[in-house]
């Protein structure tokens, strides 16, 4: 294959998984890099676990990620339909030829057979594997069981004995035992071509280049390359990326928590932060530490071979870094319109200016922009609510810190309305400290509680300026006599 054309191809069963965002990543990368095209093909032969607008949703998600496609459902291009489902004429002319070369076979096995099969190897210790009864069955034979009307799969005839030899691109040559490998289903009991079949036939006829998918799909890498020499096909490179794995070093599984793209978008993470993210979950640019990549300067120097083949460690931790980091890339206006709908009862209540002040202190402090809530509702109410504990610095008295804030209260009084903005109430409140050689915590630090109720926040100052003179003077009151 002379041009390189990939493909990501999911299954509408639900909603994009991050490790499906990340295949869809190295698909558009390798795309890019080696100027070729990358293909959205919809496979949606199981219809039993098909969820209702799970393609649109699909669709959506990779849009809002910055992944774009050369050619799909909704672009078209000349290798469509670009939904398995549209293709089943496609997949019977191919069934017919494989049966045709004896390279598959009717298997009319009931399910209640299947079941009693694998029950019996369980209990002798064997690998769970279908034992090839009808393998071998006669035309005649055949023949009366379709007439009869009697249900059946077909299964692909797999060699026997020797090895099978497999390519990967990142891990070389693999070997497989051919005794180990089952003839497996291609075409369903309701006519519908599984994923082993239809792939295959789909890659082919779409002119895929390079197969990039996930770890998990090694052991049916032998089935694959097995088809395309039983049709007489060229095989594309297959690339395997690493397995996902939680922090304990198993498999990142959906009961571990949120894991879905959509998850992510709704909690207020950045499609750049999980697209960097994402990247360095299996590649890494060698003797570089370097860790912030767009997608942009991703596409400009991604080279296949710096893919790595180990475990790739979710991290949460990691990901809200890197999502802090592009939340203080983004202009102020940009992070206001993104924190929107996370604050549109505030919105309503104090209008875009007053939300745009809150928004410009908490911006440096924002890991996701979900929390923006959270971490300014004290901006917002009329009365806080916090012990009078944390008030107390180190190791100062009640009566102390009661003190401290009726002495900051008298200076901040004297300061007036047209003065009341951060650096000129710093500036007088500081130099008020310091001409007194008063320690700033003592006072500064119970200034900041009485104004936001948190042991973490904004400064004392930035906040003053944005509550306005009689909200803070307010607070501070409410403080003194909560002490």
């Amino acid at each position: 294959m002379s041009k390189v054309r990939v493909r990501f191809a999911p299954s509408p069963t639900g909603s994009l998984h991050i490790g499906g965002l990340r295949t869809a990543l190295f698909n558009y990368l390798i795309a890019k890099s080696l100027q070729g095209k990358l293909v959205l093909r919809i496979e949606d032969t199981d219809q039993k676990r098909e969820v209702k607008g799970a393609v649109d949703g699909l669709v959506k998600i990779l849009d809002w990620a910055g992944i774009k496609f050369d050619e799909s459902l909704n672009i078209g291009g000349n290798y469509g339909p670009y939904v398995q489902s549209e293709r089943l004429e496609i997949y019977k002319k191919y069934i017919k030829e494989l049966l045709a070369k004896d390279k598959a076979y009717y298997c009319f096995c009931s399910p209640e057979r299947l079941q009693k099969m694998r029950e019996d190897q369980q209990a002798k210790k064997l690998p769970p594997r279908y034992d090839r009864a009808c393998r071998d069955l006669n035309p005649k034979e055949i023949k009366q069981k379709l007439d009869a009307g009697e249900k059946y799969v077909i299964r692909q005839k797999m060699p026997l004995k020797g090895v099978i030899k497999v390519r990967d691109e990142l891990r070389g040559e693999i070997e497989f035992e051919a005794v180990s490998l089952e003839d497996h289903v291609l075409i369903k009991s309701d006519e519908m071509p599984t994923y082993q079949f239809a792939n295959v036939v789909d890659d082919h006829l779409m002119e895929i280049s390079h197969v990039i998918r996930g770890e998990e799909w090694i052991p049916s890498l032998p089935k694959n390359v097995l088809l395309y020499k039983d049709f007489s096909w060229e095989t594309p490179k297959f690339i395997h990326l690493p397995l996902i794995l939680n922090k304990g070093g198993g498999k990142l599984s959906k009961r571990q928590g949120d894991v879905s793209v959509e998850d992510f978008k709704i909690k207020g993470y950045l499609p750049e932060a999980l697209i960097n993210f994402c990247a360095l979950m299996g590649w890494h640019l060698p003797n570089n530490d370097e860790e912030i990549f767009s997608l942009d300067k991703l596409a400009k120097i991604f080279k296949i071979e710096d893919l790595r083949t180990s475990g790739a460690i979710f991290d949460n931790e990691k990901l809200d870094y890197f999502n802090g980091y592009y939340i203080r890339q983004k202009s102020l206006d940009e992070l206001v319109e993104l924190c929107k709908p996370y604050l549109a009862k505030e919105w309503e209540e104090k209008g875009e200016e007053y939300i745009k002040k809150v928004v410009a202190l908490e911006q440096e402090r924002l890991k996701k922009l979900f929390d923006i809530k959270q971490a300014t509702e004290f901006f917002f109410v009329d009365k806080l609510k916090y012990e009078s504990e944390l008030l107390i610095w180190k190791k100062l008295s009640k009566e102390e810190v009661k003190k401290n804030l009726a002495e900051v209260l008298e200076q901040l009084e004297k300061i007036s309305e047209e003065d009341w903005v951060s650096s000129s109430l710093e500036e007088k409140i500081i130099s008020y400290l310091k001409t007194r050689e008063l320690k700033l915590g003592d006072y500064l630090w119970p200034m900041r509680v009485a104004l936001t109720g948190q042991k973490a926040s904004p400064g004392p100052f930035e906040v003053a300026e944005v509550l306005s003179k009689k909200r803070s003077l307010d607070r501070i009151k409410f403080a003194i006599n909560l002490l």
